[in-house]
């Protein structure tokens, strides 16, 4: 089955880092665009990253442009998101994503909780 399995999320004070990690399989991983996302309680899921599947175009969010880059490791079926600067408003549920044909693949997520 295809499949995400995201990881790294955890608590840190506003201003600490995290490296989050999102783990693909059951699908040509190098083929595909991915993004990450994030939902906090109450909101709409939001967009926040996205690569392309050779790592040449990637967009961000205004609201994390600057403190959060997108990676890829294509030989180890790995997608990164190095979290610098961390705020407050950045707690959520993080989650990959690809789409493969016409199927969206969503991971289970990864809390992220920033507080003081």
């Amino acid at each position: 089955q295809m499949q995400l399995v995201e990881s790294g999320g955890g608590s840190v004070q506003p201003g600490g880092s995290l490296r989050l990690s999102c783990a693909g399989s059951g699908f040509p991983f190098s083929w595909y665009p991915m993004s990450w996302y994030r939902q906090a309680p109450g909101k709409e899921r939001e967009f926040v990253a996205h690569i392309s599947s050779d790592a040449r175009n990637i967009d961000y969010a205004d609201s994390v442009r600057g403190r959060f880059t997108i990676s890829r490791d294509n030989a180890k079926n790995t997608m990164y998101l190095q979290m610098n600067s961390l705020k407050v408003e950045d707690t959520a549920l993080y989650y990959c994503s690809v789409r493969v044909t016409s199927n969206t693949i969503w991971g289970q997520g990864t809390q992220v909780t920033v507080s003081s």
